[in-house]
């Protein structure tokens, strides 16, 4: 069968995957959104369903004015007797740290703090010890550690340098076959990224790196959308065949170096040589792969259309703190309350959104303001997003672009009407913006970017309410977000 990448779309990077009970999970990083974490599982590698998040209580995740693309950074999943483990760090706050759970469904643990400096940190597991490593100084470092305690049980040790690519990040640990395999990424989590390995007979090395190294990377194809290739974590599937999870981006073109929906969730098929080293085909990812190790059976399904009545209630995202008074659901309507603090403000806005997943995407919704302003917002950090504003009687276009603020158009709802249907059309290179089918203007998607806003996560389709006064709640009803998968 042949199927698409990214195989989870929008703004989920840093994948990293487990096996249990037959089927596959998988956590990303979230940075300062809240829930932390989000949690996939998947029976077939490819069709994946978000099941919640490992991080859902302030106690786990303290995110107060953490800065945009702080946070929680590169998570690892992990299973060990019949327990999963997800261990991350926290940078605004905590550092490394893991949680267990013995329910996958259920609640995670407390956070158990791990004094061992750098990121991405990772677990491995092998008989009745436990590992702990991370990057620092570049450099991948490893220390025992008491699973029950996370306390050192050894001291820190350098098992590899990497290849000399910046930014050594991301180190992930497997035995196979008598090698133990250290795999990492390299190059920074741009267009230099890039997937490199070292093996071992001993768990502290001396690791020999692939001598064909980086062993995955899409750095060097010009004229390519899949751009950004790394940070990868292996899988064996059921029927013994190993698969390489990893992160990367599509340009907005293939001649133009901007991606604003953030990094994805790609799959690759890895063979293993006579002589023990592995490959993954040509060395770069592919926007469709074609693979006999799943059956023709399978079919790859998107969710193409979402509304207030089909959106898993895991799937919205809030920015810093949750409050739940501030959210009211019905049947198909949402209410939320006018808060203090405003999109522009790395505070506590009253905001829910969903990942932008594709560049082709219409969204709608009818709004209803009581107190103070609220609309939709295409956000990627409090200093770049796109506000289509319903306040005073009046719908506004306003574009954010770091220090520049621009109301670009503005129309007259009339003196009687409280509410009014918005509505954003949007393709790879532009936003645009209507009101009851009146376009106030369009806006490059390109201003959105990483590349001019910073930072490591997507765009983000907001609805938020603001600048309240008497705390009553606005109202948002008939929601619904179309993309044109493939």
């Amino acid at each position: 069968m042949t199927f698409k990448n990214p195989v989870i779309r929008g703004y989920y990077p840093d994948p990293s995957v487990c096996k249990a009970n037959g089927k596959y999970y998988m956590v990303c990083s979230s940075f300062h959104y809240f829930p932390g974490v989000p949690l996939f599982e998947s029976l077939d590698l490819i069709n994946w369903k978000q099941i919640g998040h490992c991080l859902t209580r302030k106690s786990q995740l303290p995110l107060e004015n953490a800065y945009s693309s702080g946070g929680i950074f590169a998570p690892t999943i992990r299973h060990n007797n019949g327990r999963f483990y997800m261990t991350t760090t926290n940078v605004t706050g905590g550092g490394n740290f893991y949680v267990y759970t013995d329910d996958i469904y259920g609640e995670w643990s407390e956070p158990i703090y791990v004094e061992q400096g750098g990121i991405d940190p990772s677990l491995y597991f092998e008989d009745g010890k436990a590992y702990f490593m991370s990057n620092g100084n570049d450099a991948i470092i490893q220390c025992e550690i008491d699973i029950e305690t996370g306390k050192k049980l050894s001291e820190e040790k350098i098992l590899w340098h990497g290849t000399g690519g910046r930014y050594l990040e991301s180190p992930h640990l497997y035995k196979i076959n008598g090698y133990y395999y250290l795999m990492a990424a390299e190059g920074g989590t741009e267009y230099g990224h890039m997937v490199t390995y070292a093996r071992s007979e001993s768990i502290w090395g001396h690791y020999e790196p692939y001598a064909k190294n980086p062993v995955l990377t899409n750095r060097n194809l010009g004229g390519y959308l899949i751009q950004g290739i790394g940070h990868a974590d292996l899988i064996e599937d059921n029927n013994g065949n190993r698969w390489i999870f990893h992160l990367g981006f599509r340009q907005i073109g293939k001649w133009l170096p901007f991606h604003h929906l953030g990094r994805e969730v790609f799959l690759m098929p890895v063979d293993f040589r006579d002589d023990g080293w592995f490959t993954v085909g040509d060395s770069i990812t592919t926007e469709e792969v074609t693979t006999d190790r799943i059956p023709e059976s399978v079919s790859q399904r998107f969710k193409n259309t979402l509304t207030f009545k089909n959106i898993e209630p895991c799937e919205w995202r809030f920015l810093r703190v949750f409050e739940a008074e501030n959210y009211i659901f019905g049947e198909n309507s949402l209410k939320i309350k006018s808060a203090r603090d405003s999109l522009d403000d790395a505070g506590n806005p009253a905001f829910i959104g969903l990942n932008q997943k594709e560049f082709n995407t219409e969204l709608s919704v009818n709004v209803k303001v009581l107190d103070g302003e609220a609309g939709v917002t295409l956000y990627m950090d409090e200093n770049h997003h796109y506000d289509l504003i319903l306040s005073n009687n009046q719908v506004r276009l306003i574009l954010n672009i770091g220090d520049i603020k621009h109301e670009k158009a503005s129309l007259p709802v009339g003196c009687d009407v409280l509410g009014a249907p918005l509505r954003i059309v949007a393709d790879a290179l532009n936003y645009e913006f209507f009101c009851d089918n009146v376009s106030l203007g369009k806006a490059q998607t390109r201003y959105l970017s990483s590349e001019v806003a910073g930072g490591f996560t997507g765009v983000v389709i907001g609805l938020f309410s603001q600048k309240g006064t008497r705390g009553e709640y606005n109202e948002f009803s008939d929601f619904i977000c179309k993309y044109d998968s493939p």
